[in-house]
C-alpha cells in the first residue's frame, strides 16, 4: 500500500505527517516545509512562507485535509468551499494554487482565472456559463475583477451568473464539486458588482478567509 503521508518531488520525499495503516495523522510543520519546497518549484527560489500568515494558512490545510475537528474549531463549513479574501500581491493566488497538492491524487480543483472565463464566453456564450456552472471543482481567480461578457452585442454579468449556477449545483450536490474563489474586493465591493441576490448565494457558496488588510505586496 502507498503511504498517503510520503509525496515525491524531484526523488526527495517529504513527510505530512505519520500514516497508522487507515488514517493519515497529519503534522502542520512538515505540510509547511513542503508547501515551501513547493512553492520554490512553482513560483521560483523567492517564495517563502511568511509567519504572520500560518494561522491563515493552517485553516486553509486543515480545511483541505478535511480535518473536521480543526474545521469546527475555526467556523469552517466543509460542504463549502473557500473565499480568500485580500489585499493585492499578498499570495491568495498563489497560496490557492499551492496548497491542493497537500491531498494526495490528483488535484482537487482547477484554479481559473475570471478573465479567462469572460474570454470564453465572448466566443462561446452562455455555454461558457453552463460549463463552468454545472460540474467541475473551480477556484475562480481574481473574482469580482473581470470586465463584463459580451456576446452578440448583449453585455452580461458572466461570473454572477456562473456564481448563480455554482449555487444551485451545491444546493443539489453532494458537496464533492466545490466551488472556490479568490478576491480582492471586500464584501460591499462584491455586492456592488454582483447585487444582492447573488451576494446572498457566495455566503451558502462559501467560508470567508481573509488575509490582513495590512498584509504586504509579496510579489517585489
Amino acid at each position: 500500500m502507498e503511504n498517503p503521508s510520503k509525496i515525491v518531488e524531484n526523488g526527495v520525499v517529504y513527510s505530512l505527517g505519520d500514516f497508522d495503516g487507515t488514517t493519515v495523522h497529519y503534522d502542520f510543520y512538515q505540510i509547511l516545509h513542503y508547501l515551501e519546497m513547493k512553492g520554490k518549484l512553482l513560483f521560483g527560489e523567492r517564495f517563502k512562507i511568511y509567519k504572520k500568515d500560518r494561522p491563515l494558512i493552517r485553516k486553509l490545510c486543515a480545511f483541505m485535509i478535511r480535518d473536521y475537528n480543526a474545521c469546527k474549531r475555526y467556523g469552517l463549513d466543509c460542504r463549502k468551499g473557500i473565499l480568500l479574501t485580500g489585499p493585492v500581491g499578498c499570495g491568495k493566488t498563489s497560496l490557492m494554487k499551492l496548497v491542493r497538492y497537500i491531498v494526495p491524487g490528483k488535484l482537487t480543483y482547477e484554479m481559473i482565472p475570471t478573465r479567462n472565463v469572460i474570454f470564453s464566453f465572448n466566443h462561446l456564450g452562455f455555454k461558457t456559463v453552463q460549463e463552468y456552472g454545472d460540474s467541475g471543482s473551480y477556484c475562480f481567480d481574481d473574482l469580482g475583477l473581470e470586465p463584463l461578457g459580451r456576446f452578440y452585442g448583449d453585455n452580461a454579468n458572466v461570473m454572477g451568473e456562473v456564481l448563480l449556477s455554482r449555487y444551485e449545483l451545491h444546493q443539489k450536490s453532494d458537496h464533492r464539486l466545490k466551488t472556490h474563489a479568490t478576491t480582492n474586493l471586500s464584501a460591499t465591493e462584491l455586492e456592488d458588482r454582483y447585487g444582492q441576490r447573488v451576494r446572498s448565494r457566495m455566503r451558502a457558496l462559501f467560508n470567508l478567509m481573509a488575509f490582513d488588510s495590512n498584509s504586504p505586496d509579496k510579489r517585489h
